[in-house]
Order: C-alpha cells, then sequence, then structure tokens
C-alpha cells in the first residue's frame, strides 16, 4: 500500500518539487477537468489551468508534517484541497518518467535531463538530472530563472558559492558551464546528500564541496547564487554580501515578486543591479558587486 497526498491547483511545478523535498517517493501531474493540450512549442512543459499533484509516500510515513509544509510554503496553501487516500502498490518510482522532459535554457545552450532521455544538441551542455529528496530540478520558475541567468554568462575559471542548494543544480550546472569550483551549501543534510550524488552523476564532484552553514569556509567568491525565499535573503544579507567579491556577482531567487523590492533594499548599497526577471509571478534579482 501506498499514501497519495493530491493538491489541486496553486502552482502545480512547486507542489511537485516540494512533496519531492518532503519525501515522496514519486510524483505526477494530472487533468482535475476536462482540457486537452494541444501541441506545445518546442522546450514548454505545459500544464492543465486546473491541476492535480499527487504524491506518492510511504504506507507507514506519517504525512501531517508534509501536509502542514505544503500548507505553510504553497501559495494559498491554507485554503488548497489536499486529500490523502490509500492505493495500492504499484511502480511509483518509475512514474514520473512519463511526464518529466528535458528543459533547455539559455536558447538551448544548456539542458536539464533526466537520465532515461539523451539530448542531442551540438555544443549543448548538460545536466542528468532526476527527480530527488531535495528542492531543485528547473521546474519550478526561481530555479528555471537563474538557470537562464547561468546559461547566459561567461562563469568559466570563476569560483561560485551555491546558498542553499538543494538538489545542487546550480552549482552543478555552473561548473558544466565551466566554473573551477562550487560549495555548496544547505542547511538540510539530506540535500546536501542529493548534491554530492548529483555532482557525481554528471562527473563534477572533484570541483564540488558540500558543507552546513556553520561548517562553510567564509572565503569571497565570484559568483553567489542563492535560491532560498525572502526572509532569508533578507537575514542572510550581511554574510552575502560579504561573500561575494568586488564586481563579483550576486543572484537571488525564491522570492515572490512583491517582495522584490524589500530583498533589493538589503543589497542595495553594495550592488549595482540588472532589471529584474520575472517568471509566473516569481522574481529573480541579479547584481553586481560594487568595486
Amino acid at each position: 500500500m501506498w499514501q497519495e497526498l493530491r493538491i489541486t491547483g496553486a502552482d502545480p511545478d512547486f507542489a511537485e518539487e516540494l512533496q519531492f523535498a518532503l519525501g515522496a517517493q514519486a510524483v505526477r501531474q494530472e487533468d482535475a477537468g476536462d482540457e486537452p493540450l494541444l501541441e506545445p512549442p518546442p522546450g514548454a512543459t505545459p500544464l492543465w489551468r486546473d491541476t492535480i499533484t499527487s504524491g506518492f509516500f510511504q504506507a507507514d510515513q506519517d504525512v501531517a508534517p508534509v501536509t502542514a509544509s505544503l500548507r505553510e510554503l504553497l501559495p494559498d496553501g491554507a485554503t488548497l484541497p489536499i486529500e490523502c487516500r490509500q492505493i495500492e502498490d504499484a511502480d511509483w518510482q518509475e512514474s514520473w518518467k512519463a511526464y518529466v522532459q528535458p528543459m533547455p535554457f539559455g536558447d538551448g545552450r544548456l539542458w536539464i535531463c533526466p537520465s532515461h532521455r539523451s539530448i542531442d544538441v551540438p555544443g549543448a551542455t548538460v545536466v542528468t538530472l532526476d527527480p530527488g529528496l531535495a528542492f531543485g530540478t528547473g521546474t519550478h520558475p526561481s530555479t528555471a530563472l537563474c538557470l537562464e541567468w547561468l546559461a547566459r554568462q561567461d562563469v568559466r575559471g570563476l569560483r561560485v558559492l551555491d546558498y542553499g542548494c538543494g538538489s545542487g543544480i546550480l552549482g552543478i550546472a555552473a561548473l558544466k558551464l565551466g566554473a573551477a569550483a562550487v560549495l555548496a551549501v544547505d542547511i538540510d543534510p539530506q540535500a546536501l546528500t542529493a548534491t554530492r550524488d548529483n555532482a557525481e552523476r554528471n562527473g563534477v564532484s572533484g570541483q564540488l564541496d558540500c558543507a552546513l552553514p556553520a561548517q562553510a569556509v567564509e572565503e569571497p567568491v565570484d559568483i553567489v547564487l542563492a535560491n532560498i525565499l525572502a526572509r532569508p535573503l533578507i537575514e542572510l544579507a550581511p554574510m552575502l554580501i560579504a561573500r561575494t567579491l568586488p564586481g563579483g556577482y550576486l543572484v537571488l531567487a525564491g522570492l515572490l515578486e512583491s517582495h522584490a523590492d524589500e530583498v533589493r533594499a538589503a543589497y542595495q548599497a553594495h550592488f549595482s543591479f540588472a532589471a529584474d526577471a520575472l517568471q509566473d509571478g516569481w522574481s529573480r534579482l541579479a547584481a553586481r558587486r560594487l568595486p
């Protein structure tokens, strides 16, 4: 037997990543109404306007904390329909393969590709990544916005801090694009395990170090990537400023568009900001540290 948590509506891609991060063994999305999806453009990942996101959990897992976290983190989570039901055994570990597709960034320079698929694009940089027990597969707008920024930069030979690394997707992408070294930091030991595993799968483990915040080396770097949440970004501003070399880049994400000005204000005195990048109500801030 398995437990299925069914969430209707409200940012299904984010609901998918959160359920994986909270212990789901597989997640699937389905139409909650009767809306056909016509042929999408290349690289697009269409969803229905009314989508059910189902996470499949082990029968003995306590899903009450999972439900509480989903309600806390999802937009309109307090009022979302979340249903739990028991289902018969099935190979849910494999079920995601039916809908997880390769995703291009930077006009196809960078691809995030599940292990059961392959990319045949001359000159493309490919990160192999499957959904797992840590946040970050590229489907959520905040992660996608960061990947889009990375794919359009020349990061060759640069040192990178991936703060709040989740699955390690941003740091691994930076290394595959030519960065010299990455320090991946997260408060969740499970995220660090996922990052190490994903780095090894992508052949970059020798250039990537993982650490909890208290154990992280405090040396400034060329690029700081922080894809977390608005409040921690504000609270961590003094540390993230100090970790960015003069002339270095700072990329902040995981914040709603409505929080962008508040987050930017915490860094404004030390950085020159580019125009905000927006996707589905989420914002990415990119800046360069002043000399």
